[in-house]
């Protein structure tokens, strides 16, 4: 075999061996650096185990829900703001606890026979944000099925959620509240 000695071919060994250098610093350091110092591994220690804490307290609080031992809603802060996206009758921002069982969940539950039971497809959790996605199914007082898929960002704090924001189908909700009207609200 022939070895390859002349400057050019040498240029490029040497380039690659360079290259590879730097390439094995660049990883070393980073790791090395988040293994020398333990405050910063603590951190992360600690912002993992609250952030498994959070995604087990949603898990919690949907089990309750959907096996009618306890309110979902029982986790939210007084002060919570959640927020209904698209154009439903309910969409808008709520700024307490109160005000938005009062105007959105009451509202929601008066036209059913049946409560909304749960079934969750995911819970994800990434630093103070827990991301939940189900679907609920009730039975209207008309005796239709009511079925939506659901996708609420929660953010909380303190083993509370202190703010979220809410995706559903808002058409099956608009047509749910059309449909059955509810004595001293707008049927919009």
């Amino acid at each position: 075999m022939k070895k390859y000695t002349t400057a050019p071919h040498r240029k490029l060994l040497i380039s690659f061996g360079l290259i590879s250098f730097g390439l094995m610093i660049a990883i070393a350091v980073p790791v090395a650096s988040a293994t020398a110092d333990p405050k910063q591994a603590e951190v992360r220690k600690i912002a993992q185990s609250n952030q498994s804490q959070n995604k087990e307290i949603v898990r919690e609080g949907f089990a309750k829900w959907a096996n009618n031992t306890g309110s979902f809603f029982d986790l939210l802060a007084d002060d919570v703001e959640w927020t209904i996206t698209g154009r439903s009758p309910i969409s808008k921002t709520y700024t307490s606890r109160k005000q938005f069982l009062e105007e959105a969940i009451v509202p929601i539950n008066e036209r059913l026979s049946a409560r909304i039971v749960p079934s969750v497809r995911g819970i994800y959790a990434e630093g103070d944000t827990v991301i939940a996605l189900w679907d609920g199914t009730a039975t209207a007082k008309d005796g239709k099925p009511y079925a939506n898929t659901y996708s609420w960002y929660m953010t909380m704090k303190n083993g509370r959620i202190v703010k979220v924001v809410a995706f559903f189908d808002t058409i099956e909700l608009t047509e749910l509240w059309k449909r059955i009207p509810v004595s001293g609200q707008e049927n919009k």
